[in-house]
């Protein structure tokens, strides 16, 4: 019943990506400046885009991974496991192969350990996912089963094989 279903690979993903960030970060933003010049209009707005938009999605995957999985709680962990599968995952791969951004090799390097991170940890945030559902499900059924034991429902048990008096036509008397 006390079954730990966090997990460790995970949370140590997390962990480190959680000082593997601020680096990304200040080398994207590094980057991006040097860079700025040279790219056409509608990279600069995309790239500053993406980064106020990852940033900001980072730090609250970060913050649902971690409460999610050492709280052991589905819906801070399916949120991070969405938010990393369908906004960062994107994103990141966005910056890696999209060769108009003139991608440098320090970009290129932060931008591969990002995506191996998020790649990572979707797997991990599944699997733990499927613990935990798993756990919560077989939970709420023994749940059931004693709340049904302390107060059973009266012909509950028979399933509706109650004796009924049918009369049957023509033998009446008249």
């Amino acid at each position: 019943d006390n079954e730990i279903v966090s997990s460790l690979p995970l949370q140590m993903s997390l962990y480190f990506n959680v000082y593997f960030f601020p680096f990304w970060w200040l080398s994207t933003v590094v980057m991006l400046h040097l860079k700025y010049a040279v790219l056409s209009d509608y990279y600069k707005f995309i790239l500053v885009t993406i980064m106020i938009l990852a940033s900001l999605i980072e730090v609250i995957r970060l913050y649902l991974g971690y409460m999610g999985n050492l709280q052991e709680k589905v819906p801070e962990l399916a949120g991070f496991w969405l938010l990393s599968l369908l906004l960062q995952l994107p994103i990141i791969l966005f910056l890696l192969f999209n060769e108009g951004l003139k991608i440098q090799p320090l970009e290129r390097a932060v931008h591969i350990i990002f995506a191996l991170f998020l790649t990572f940890q979707v797997i991990a945030a599944f699997v733990t996912l499927k613990r935990m559902v798993n756990k919560l499900a077989t939970h709420f059924r023994l749940n059931e089963f004693d709340q049904l034991e302390e107060h059973p429902r009266p012909g509950f048990y028979s399933l509706g094989r109650e004796e009924r008096t049918i009369p049957v036509a023509g033998r009446g008397t008249s």
